[in-house]
């Protein structure tokens, strides 16, 4: 007799892998998900077919050259005025909630925060005359992007902080605990928005700030342009990060946001080494707010021997009250780092 429960079971794992491949295999999906599965490529077709049926997929071509790709379920923008009359939560409420639709409670409750934060950004610093909203959704993930035409997040942030570079902007936001008004922001919804997504960035101007979560963050310089700031914000429908676990990795016991990553290489403009004081000090602007602090040396290949120094010597000694740790270096970076004489906790 036909075990129906395991037979849905692995229906479902098939469908699911088709849909999670389909973008990177979009020619050749058929031949991956009958080796994954151990199945004939007839019974994969039946189920591409019955995911085309549903409009979870989207067929084009011949025989010969017939391709998959997601369907959107839904695809949605509309234009709001920035004044005082946007409220963010109700924008969420009444034309973001509805559209998403069915989806886990946690990867609700990502949506609502980080959709929330972005638009209030936008809101309260823009200083923008309008604002952008796109939204789209497959059978494998959402996105939703936000556009204002205000000054530019960078160029903002290098002006009210008297930044020598738009590109430190971006370091700065990357450690978190940055706001241009500090009165009413808290300066945390950026850096713990990028942590929950599995897709985030930033564009304003020529720069672009890129995390996504296998990998560690990035600066990009682009040769278009961007007018004011765009944010982009993916995450897979079925999502199993949990935004309560996100914030428990950086607060402590008082839920006070006081441990923070930061990402050495955005300190590191074009084809430059990190050598310098200057640049350590550049680096460990600001992490004094923080009791944990994780230098993250993904990236990097080398480091002066001033640089080392004047982190993990002079800044350690000024602040004992900071613990200072370092991941992800080579061997020369560590001999860099034993050679100032720090010694972890």
């Amino acid at each position: 007799m036909t075990d129906m429960p395991k037979l849905r079971k692995k229906t479902e794992e098939i469908r699911q892998f088709i849909i999670a491949h389909v973008e990177q295999h979009p020619k050749d999906i058929a031949n991956l998900t009958a080796k994954q599965f151990a199945i004939t490529r007839q019974a994969v077709n039946k189920h591409i077919q019955n995911l085309v049926e549903q409009k979870a997929l989207l067929v084009t071509g011949s025989t010969q050259s017939r391709h998959y790709s997601l369907q959107p379920l839904e695809r949605w923008e509309n234009t709001y005025p920035l004044d005082k009359a946007l409220e963010e939560h109700i924008v969420w409420t009444q034309d973001i909630f509805p559209r998403l639709g069915k989806l886990p409670e946690n990867v609700i409750d990502i949506w609502q925060y980080g959709f929330t934060e972005m638009l209030n950004n936008a809101i309260d610093h823009s200083s923008g005359e309008k604002v952008d909203i796109l939204l789209l959704k497959t059978a494998a993930y959402s996105e939703i992007v936000i556009g204002d035409n205000g000054e530019g997040i960078f160029k903002k942030i290098q002006r009210v902080l008297n930044l020598a570079d738009e590109r430190q902007a971006l370091l700065e936001l990357a450690k978190g605990k940055l706001t241009t008004d500090p009165n009413n922001h808290s300066g945390e919804g950026i850096f713990f928005s990028s942590k929950v997504f599995d897709s985030f960035w930033i564009a304003s101007g020529n720069l672009l700030f890129d995390h996504r979560h296998e990998y560690n963050d990035s600066l990009d310089e682009v040769e278009f342009s961007t007018q004011g700031t765009v944010v982009s914000m993916l995450l897979k429908n079925n999502s199993s990060h949990n935004i309560t676990n996100v914030f428990d990795a950086f607060t402590d016991e008082d839920y006070s946001f006081a441990k923070t990553i930061v990402p050495v290489r955005l300190a590191q403009y074009g084809h430059e080494k990190l050598i310098s004081r200057s640049q350590a000090k550049r680096l460990v602007a600001r992490i004094d707010r923080f009791k944990i602090v994780v230098f993250d040396f993904e990236g990097v290949e080398t480091i002066g021997q001033a640089f080392a120094d004047e982190i993990f010597r002079v800044f350690s000694k000024q602040h004992p009250d900071v613990e200072l740790h370092y991941v992800n270096v080579c061997k020369e970076v560590e001999q860099m780092i034993s050679r100032a004489g720090f010694k972890p906790r």
